[in-house]
């Protein structure tokens, strides 16, 4: 291991972001491990961070690595960690919880009250080596690659969404085509959902809904959804709606589709407050929302791996490109330009 490492580090606040080679390896400290970074993906947030919007500036101390998906290689442990060993494969949780608040000690450490999150608040993923605490650390089994692995982190998102709707055998209605949401319809399908249902305003997000096995894919822009759905779903609506956009038409669309009795889950998180007819759309239906972020820590992470080998799921329509770290731009451009799919950096 050589004394410097490369790296795309937010230096100022301002958009862009720099490539860097000679970065400092991170410390490991008694509860951490360092892991050498063997694939890392792209998330919206960082999309916030490179643009430097109210988000990031709200929160990203800079200069910082940022990055937060990624899977690669234990290379050193801290003194006091011994559930891992040199050698183990792994892919890394993006909550940091305290172990210490309400939540932690109830099994809810993803809702941390004291959450930081890697990448954000602490350096991430986009370089050669990342420490991280030992409870941010997953073992993945030796069938799934590093990409894959780079993806387990955003697929949680997706199954924790579906996962708590309960699909079986019934109709549901996906908004929002893009990774999370591509992940979702495929988990939908391989949980036994009768139908589903995905919806999106980019016809090539909705041509890989398709490849994920998606009942029906509805440009909501240029289609009538609303016909479509209740034609799909015999005039009742969908029994589930999930929404991966966070956009107020999503949700008041979503709503007022949504079959009485239903469950509505919010996975997308809104960029501004919304205005809702919650008396028609939720109060006379008896409708359940539903509130998911993140991952559970881990009962998640072990469905996504349950899904990976149920041999009806692959990613490999979810994948958008793959590129060396140094290219990032390239992949950043990728995605502005409206390409669908996760951008994978190999450093």
């Amino acid at each position: 291991m050589t004394n410097s490492m490369n790296g795309i580090v937010k230096e100022k606040p301002a958009a862009g972001a720099s490539f860097r080679t000679d970065l400092p390896i991170p410390e490991v400290k008694k509860n951490d491990v360092l892991i050498e970074v063997k694939a890392t993906a792209i998330c919206g947030t960082d999309l916030h961070i490179m643009s430097w919007g109210d988000y990031a500036a709200s929160r990203v101390p800079i200069p910082m690595v940022f990055g937060h998906e990624f899977a690669g290689n234990i290379v050193k442990v801290g003194e006091d960690v011994r559930e891992y060993r040199v050698g183990d494969r792994v892919a890394g949780e993006t909550h940091i919880p305290c172990n210490e608040c309400i939540q932690c000690k109830t099994n809810n450490r993803h809702i941390c009250e004291n959450l930081k999150i890697i990448g954000v608040h602490v350096p991430g993923s986009f370089c050669n080596y990342i420490s991280i605490p030992k409870d941010c650390v997953y073992k993945i089994s030796d069938n799934i690659t590093y990409k894959m692995g780079a993806m387990l982190e955003p697929m949680g998102v997706a199954v924790h969404g579906v996962s708590v709707a309960q699909v079986k055998g019934k109709d549901v209605l996906i908004y929002g085509c893009g990774p999370i949401g591509l992940m979702a319809v495929g988990a939908a399908k391989t949980w036994g959902a009768k139908k589903v249902l995905a919806a999106d305003i980019v016809d090539r997000k909705l041509e890989a809904a398709k490849q994920m096995r998606a009942d029906a894919a509805i440009n909501s822009m240029s289609e009538d959804i609303r016909a479509i759905v209740l034609k799909e779903t015999d005039g009742a609506g969908p029994d589930i709606v999930i929404d991966y956009t966070g956009s107020g038409g999503a949700v008041s669309s979503g709503l007022s589709l949504l079959k009485k009795g239903g469950t509505f889950v919010m996975v997308g998180l809104p960029n501004k407050p919304m205005t809702m007819d919650f008396s028609e759309n939720v109060i006379y239906k008896e409708a359940a929302i539903i509130g998911v972020t993140g991952r559970r820590m881990y009962e998640t992470w072990r469905e996504c791996e349950e899904i990976l080998s149920s041999g009806t799921f692959s990613l490999d329509p979810v994948v958008g490109g793959v590129y060396p770290l140094a290219d990032f731009e390239k992949a950043f451009e990728s995605l502005h330009n409206g390409c669908p799919g996760k951008m994978i950096l190999i450093p």
